[in-house]
């Protein structure tokens, strides 16, 4: 192909390097995920700190203040419905199972049926059916016999005479009676052994539940395995946090140095929209979580659902995870509605649905304006793939790695090389 010696090395050191970069962050995408998120949260902060700036408060005195607060807003909430919190938490662990196992019962009611189906039943093995009659006849073949012996307990030795009056047993029949005797109760051991396992294999649905969270945890939540470890994360992104919204610009001009001069203005204005973008999904998300949250605390109390509070919150935290967030909050509120009925825990799926629709129609277009025009179906992908490679922490970032991403495509690909005009939402609203 023409390469020179230089060539051939200065590429052989270019791909090494670039290997050697994505293992580093395969390693340490944990970091990498801690980094993104400070980065986002230090984004939406920066707003605030503008504001509080016209008031001459240093930026980083503001910052801190914004950060501060909103935790200590947090903890004086927690700590205002800590009773009532703790009561409720104390409530759904106690009827959890109870709501599993009535769905158990309610599965098991429906054998046969296309929910059966769906769902596997309960797994329980059903016990072996008992011959008592073959059991009743041996019995009184036995007594019928003389001298108490079942016809044709004796085979082997026929050179006895009927009726059991004859010459006793020499030691080496009575040793080969006492084996066959032997055999015969260890295989009747075996065969209730055997009965007895398939009666307990079936472990309920209760069972399968807590192995498939437990395996869920140790993938979804490795990180977490370490107290140290989400202590020290948890530092991370409050410092950058703080760092970022303190001096954003400072940050912008050192990424800009890392451009060539022809190509700096156009990097300007993508990593602005970007952080606009993302500034703008940030804002919508926790506008919806305190919204989705208390919506459906309130719904549940009206209908009379136990703990919720903790399912209220639950629905707020998880609505930060869009799609799949408000999917995995229903599920433990409906098993709650199988501790009154199944009629109850329909009615709660339903309320869910309804809440879902009305933030999907009516709340997110109203904070989103312009919106991010993310496509549904490419969202639900980018979470699942991001789920299955790094658990938890790529499911709670995919959606706004996918925002940012989609920025730099229409701008650097849809607009730049093939010439087409998208909306990207440049504006960002400062209000």
């Amino acid at each position: 192909m023409g390469w020179r010696s230089q060539d051939v090395i200065r590429a052989a050191a270019l791909v090494i390097v670039m290997y050697l970069g994505f293992r580093l962050l395969w390693f340490a995408y944990p970091l990498v995920f801690a980094t993104f998120l400070g980065v986002l949260f230090g984004l939406a902060v920066s707003i605030g700190v503008d504001k509080l700036a016209r008031f001459r408060i240093p930026r980083g005195v503001a910052a801190a203040l914004i950060v501060f607060g909103f935790i200590g807003m947090l903890v004086g909430v927690v700590a205002w419905s800590a009773p009532t919190l703790r009561k409720q938490s104390q409530e759904l662990r106690m009827k959890l199972p109870q709501a599993i196992d009535n769905l158990d019962r309610w599965i098991e009611s429906r054998q046969g049926g296309m929910l059966s189906t769906l769902l596997g039943g309960s797994g329980r093995a059903a016990p072996a059916p008992q011959d008592t009659g073959a059991a009743q006849d041996t019995g009184a073949a036995a007594r019928a016999q003389p001298g108490g012996t079942p016809a044709g307990a004796d085979s082997g030795s026929g050179n006895r005479p009927a009726g059991g009056t004859g010459a006793p047993a020499t030691p080496g029949e009575r040793a080969a009676d006492a084996g066959r005797t032997a055999d015969s109760v260890a295989g009747g051991t075996t065969g209730d052994s055997a009965q007895t396992g398939a009666r307990g294999s079936g472990s309920g649905l209760r069972q399968r539940v807590v192995g498939q969270l437990a395996g869920a945890q140790k993938y979804m939540f490795g990180f977490l395995t370490s107290t140290f470890a989400a202590i020290a994360g948890l530092l991370l992104v409050l410092v950058l946090t703080i760092y970022v919204a303190s001096d954003p610009d400072t940050y912008h001009r050192g990424l800009m140095h890392l451009f060539p001069h022809s190509a700096r203005s156009r990097a300007g204005e993508v990593l602005s929209v970007m952080a606009a973008t993302l500034r703008r999904w940030l804002r919508t998300q926790l506008i919806a979580m305190i919204a989705i949250g208390v919506v459906t605390t309130v719904a549940l109390f009206i209908l009379g659902i136990p703990a919720a509070i903790p399912l209220g919150i639950l629905a707020g935290l998880l609505e930060f995870i869009p799609t799949i967030g408000p999917v995995l909050s229903a599920v433990p509120a409906i098993l709650m509605g199988f501790v009154i009925s199944p009629e109850k825990a329909l009615t709660v799926g339903l309320v869910y649905a309804a809440i879902q629709m009305l933030e999907n129609h009516l709340l997110i277009p109203m904070l989103m304006k312009e919106g991010m025009d993310l496509p549904p179906a490419l969202t639900i992908l980018a979470q699942a793939l991001m789920g299955m490679i790094f658990g938890f922490l790529g499911l709670l970032v995919a959606v706004p790695i996918l925002a940012a991403t989609m920025v730099g495509v229409k701008m650097l690909y849809v607009e730049g090389v093939v010439g087409d005009d998208v909306d990207v939402g440049a504006d960002d609203e400062e209000d």
